[in-house]
């Protein structure tokens, strides 16, 4: 058995005795994505990369997928658009600068996009520009209150490529920089009423711990999500999946 192998099997039985009912925040996110993509036709996913779930869900997106009558990819990375083998249409392009027309869609996601958006308020509203009314975002982005982005402040730039390498096996090429400007409830409250967003719900959730590969931090990670999954620990939670809605054209302002 290899290294990585035996921290695996370390962490679920750790897992199993410190937070049963600990689940990856990806799971909860792909709920979401369920429970609002019934009646939705036209789905733009922002920033879609190599998919809009993890590759280990490809079931599960192929099933989301076949839900709209349209679904589009928007990434600016070329290599990642080449290997998205889920969607219809995809486009190169920047979230900063959205090449739709007005009222195109009724269904927007973004999946551990929005921490890396420089001016989150301007681009909620290019967003909501291209929603029709009535129409959704769902997002899932990290909690900069969380001990994930604290602790990456800490770590000198220059070594952390090979951290989430060791980690995570995520290559240079997949890691872009975070300014993490739309990143606790308050500001995503604030940055939605000033684009004309109503928030439908905003969760605080947790996740499956980042130091599986080094088992003596792994436990003392393990019992702070433990805290966090409590009433008390509920404002550091390591997630955030917000839904925002536009209004209908009805709607009395």
């Amino acid at each position: 058995m290899g290294w990585r192998d035996a921290c695996t099997k370390f962490y679920r039985a750790a897992q199993k005795v410190i937070a049963p009912d600990l689940k990856y925040s990806q799971l909860l996110y792909e709920q979401v994505l369920f429970e609002h993509s019934p009646g939705k036709e036209i789905w733009l996913d922002l920033g879609c990369g190599r998919g809009f779930l993890p590759p280990w869900r490809e079931e599960q997106e192929r099933d989301l997928a076949k839900r709209p009558k349209s679904l589009i990819g928007l990434d600016y990375d070329f290599a990642s658009l080449r290997d998205n083998k889920i969607l219809g249409r995809k486009v190169l392009g920047d979230v900063s600068c959205l090449p739709f027309s007005d009222t195109a869609f009724d269904f927007v996601t973004s999946n551990m996009v929005f921490e890396h958006l420089k001016e989150p308020v301007a681009q909620l509203k290019d967003i909501f520009r291209i929603l029709k009314p009535g129409g959704e975002l769902i997002f899932h982005t990290p909690n900069s209150r969380g001990y994930g982005p604290l602790c990456a402040k800490l770590i000198p730039e220059e070594i952390k490529d090979r951290i989430i390498w060791y980690l995570q096996r995520r290559k240079p090429e997949d890691v872009f920089p975070t300014y993490y400007r739309i990143n606790t409830p308050e500001v995503i409250v604030e940055a939605a009423a000033s684009a004309g967003f109503s928030v439908v719900s905003l969760r605080l959730i947790v996740s499956t711990p980042l130091l599986i590969m080094i088992p003596p931090l792994l436990v003392i990670e393990l019992m702070w999500i433990r805290f966090l999954m409590t009433r008390l620990g509920k404002p550091f939670r390591s997630n955030i999946v917000a839904v925002l809605q536009k209004p209908r054209a009805n709607s009395v302002s």
